[in-house]
């Protein structure tokens, strides 16, 4: 599977649990430590962004990253997946 399959899920979640909380992109960077370019590169799912700065995100959303065993995509996934 296409890591930037992963990386674009990712980056919805984040984009989820930012706007459910009401949090704009620059108030997210505060609370991260990051810039606003890079909190719209890890909702886009750009692959150049390095793990400490999705880390940082998912702390400041009071989230934390976990792995899982790997599973195939629904095709309701695939039909998401652009």
């Amino acid at each position: 599977m296409d890591q930037s399959f992963h990386l674009q899920k990712l980056g919805q979640a984040f984009k989820a649990m930012r706007t459910n909380r009401g949090l704009t992109q620059e108030a997210l960077a505060g609370l991260a430590g990051v810039t606003r370019l890079k909190v719209i590169a890890m909702e886009a799912g750009r692959s150049s962004v390095a793990m400490e700065s999705y880390a940082r995100l998912a702390g400041a959303l009071g989230a934390e990253l976990t792995l899982s065993p790997r599973t195939r995509p629904t095709l309701d996934e695939l039909k998401d997946f652009q």
